[in-house]
């Protein structure tokens, strides 16, 4: 029996229906660059009164260009063969934590987890977030079945940089590699009593790292202020107060008197949350707010779609992550979340996190257009 044949055209179409490029998720692509832009707004505002201001915005400037190449990049590169690599991607973040312990690291704010290179400084915890996250979603996503055995392997991939960044100090990002982690358990099919007893291990090891000697105690302060509002930081109390005076409209963009006048301490970092809420009210706070919980909602989207399980733990595992630093990074601006120095993607300065987040978000872009491939 005789088919028709179909015409090259015909199949070329068919073929094209399937390309990579066809299936970029422009919602969160739109969610990123909103966010981006009102990001360089409120750099600008916060940096523009300090000394050496415009060296950092221009900084900034620079991070968020090389930071759209790289999201670009990765977006085009299918996932699973990014995947292929994770033992490399592991061991070297690994390297660079324990570098970073050595006398080739710098402490900043009683922390030493900078690699520093004139004004120019290297965070590798937050590189390493998204390489363990590679890491953990490669090995979950390469087993049927997550027993026992496989859930301690997968704790180890998760305990080492964990272990490696508490010995900074840096308790915040330590918090994101295990939130992040137990997002993907709990997406890989682990038992809910295995999952329950991990959570009472944290709460308790946190609990025991502040009663301990590894953090000092302004760092014990900041972190525990929130519990007793009499006890707030002045870094909280300030931002506080410049959230609160912007209403419902704010002061207007440039004109917040507490920006201005430079008495929010790292607001260009910490506490950049609290511009957007003293220049542009709770409008321009919650537009802020909505645009990031959309790029939350879409990583949580394409988790749902992807191909693979592969794919799903990891946009599982970045959303944990992103979702973790703004929950965090807002709390502590409004005081109703302990002070961990935790950036809030896309908007606050730092060269490593910028980096961090816009190849996170390629990552998921790579796993929703090549769900067909």
């Amino acid at each position: 029996m005789l088919t028709a044949s179909r015409s090259p055209a015909s199949r070329f179409r068919a073929r094209d229906l399937s390309a990579p490029w066809r299936h970029i998720d422009v919602v969160l692509l739109g969610a990123v660059l909103g966010v981006v832009s009102m990001g360089i707004a409120m750099m600008f505002s916060a940096t523009r009164h300090l000394t050496g201001g415009n060296g950092t915005f221009a900084r900034h400037l620079v991070y968020v260009a090389l930071g759209g190449g790289v999201m670009a990049g990765l977006s085009l590169v299918d996932y699973r063969r990014i995947a292929d690599w994770w033992q490399l991607l592991y061991g070297v973040s690994l390297l660079f934590l324990i570098g970073v312990l050595t006398p080739l690291g710098s402490t900043v704010n009683g922390t030493k987890g900078w690699y520093q290179f004139g004004p120019v400084g290297i965070q590798p915890a937050e590189l390493a977030k998204l390489a363990t996250i590679v890491a953990i979603a490669a090995f979950l996503g390469s087993v049927e079945r997550v027993d026992l055995r496989r859930l301690l392997i997968a704790l180890a991939l998760l305990g080492v940089p964990v272990g490696l960044t508490l010995l900074q100090p840096d308790l915040g990002s330590a918090l994101v590699f295990i939130v992040a982690g137990l997002g993907m358990l709990v997406a890989g099919g682990v038992r809910l009593r295995h999952v329950l007893v991990l959570v009472i291990v944290g709460v308790v090891a946190v609990f025991g790292i502040l009663r301990s000697d590894t953090l000092d105690q302004y760092q014990k302060d900041r972190l525990t202020s929130f519990v007793d509002p009499g006890q707030q930081s002045y870094n909280v109390q300030q931002a506080q107060t410049a959230i609160s005076s912007g209403g419902l409209t704010g002061y207007g963009f440039l004109d917040g008197p507490q920006t201005r006048g430079g008495f929010v301490p790292s607001q260009e970092t910490d506490f950049i949350f609290t511009v957007a809420g003293e220049e542009l009210g709770f409008i321009g706070a919650g537009t802020l707010v909505l645009l990031l919980g959309v790029i939350i909602w879409r990583m949580w989207r394409t988790a749902q779609l992807a191909a693979d399980s592969l794919g799903t733990l990891m946009c599982v595992g970045i959303m944990s992550m992103f979702l973790f630093h703004v929950f965090e990074n807002v709390g502590m601006s409004l005081g109703i979340m302990p002070v961990t120095g935790i950036p809030l993607p896309f908007v606050s300065y730092g060269g490593s996190s910028l980096l961090t987040s816009f190849a996170a978000v390629g990552l998921v872009q790579s796993v929703h257009m090549h769900r067909f491939a």
